[in-house]
């Protein structure tokens, strides 16, 4: 199932898709990237605000998937209708625009991918950009169809952690727990039995997403065909990047656990670890 294109592909396709800026940077990155989206975009580029209004607004966590219903809100909002073909990028390459394909994934959009390489692939063949003032689209009717199985929350994943494959794409230094986590509260280590898959790993020094063979070498052995395969990260942004790689190679559809390491990790009976996974 193709979820990546690739910058000469959309360049063929740009008048009939909708093109969606997922750019979002760690809080510690001095870049805004509503105000880069503002001076410099793909043409018909949407802002796709995943971390500040398109979110569960009554969790502390951070950016957590909102109700069906609030995202049908939001995209109808934006001028979204659910037969659009979207096209997810975002300023880095490959790193946020995966949470958003996964977020339209997970609500049942269907005609959704992520542009290889992002906005710097984009630059790279001098494809248009537009740097005028945003133009709002019409604003749209949208209905949601959330899948579950794109999705596991805490409580349920703390039920099943045995008979589950979970695949921790944090850097390994914060999976094994040698350094501490970036968030105050959150105990450093991993979940008994999750193997490790650096998110950075998945991706090329341009940030263009791993060919099929490096994929069958670092992801395909990880993946269990009799388990649910689960993706964790920090906080379920990077998680989604090892989601779109295994459904583009594989037709694996991993579910996401959208609380990852900052829910699991601040909770304090649910279990953590900083012994290797021997599964």
């Amino acid at each position: 199932m193709s979820v990546f294109v690739s910058a000469q592909w959309l360049t063929s396709r740009l008048e009939s898709v909708v093109p969606v800026d997922a750019s979002w940077f760690m809080p510690d990155v001095a870049r805004d990237s509503y105000q880069e989206w503002q001076q410099r975009r793909l043409p018909g580029a949407i802002f796709f605000d995943f971390d500040g209004a398109i979110k569960d607004t009554q969790s502390t966590l951070p950016h957590m998937l909102p109700s069906a219903e609030e995202f049908a809100r939001h995209m109808g909002k934006l001028g979204i209708a659910p037969q659009d073909t979207l096209v997810i990028y975002d300023t880095q390459g490959l790193f946020s625009a995966a949470r958003v394909w996964w977020m339209c994934k997970v609500m049942g959009h269907e005609n959704v991918f992520i542009l290889d390489g992002g906005l710097p692939a984009w630059l790279a063949q001098n494809g248009p950009l537009e740097e005028s003032a945003a133009k709002p689209r019409v604003e749209a009717t949208y209905v949601s169809s959330f899948k579950p199985y794109r999705y596991i929350d805490g409580e349920t994943l703390a039920a099943k952690l045995a008979a589950v494959n979970v695949i921790d794409v944090r850097p390994a230094a914060r999976f094994n727990g040698t350094v501490p986590e970036p968030r105050d509260g959150v105990r450093a280590g991993h979940m008994p039995g999750a193997k490790n898959l650096p998110f950075a790993s998945l991706t090329d020094q341009q940030g263009f997403v791993i060919d099929q063979t490096e994929a069958r070498r670092l992801v395909l052995p990880l993946l269990s065909d009799t388990r649910l395969n689960v993706a964790s990260c920090g906080s379920g942004v990077t998680a989604c990047i090892l989601a779109a790689v295994a459904e583009h190679y594989f037709g694996y559809p991993i579910a996401v656990y959208d609380g990852s390491w900052t829910e699991w990790g601040s909770h304090e009976t649910w279990p953590v670890t900083k012994e290797a996974s021997t599964a």
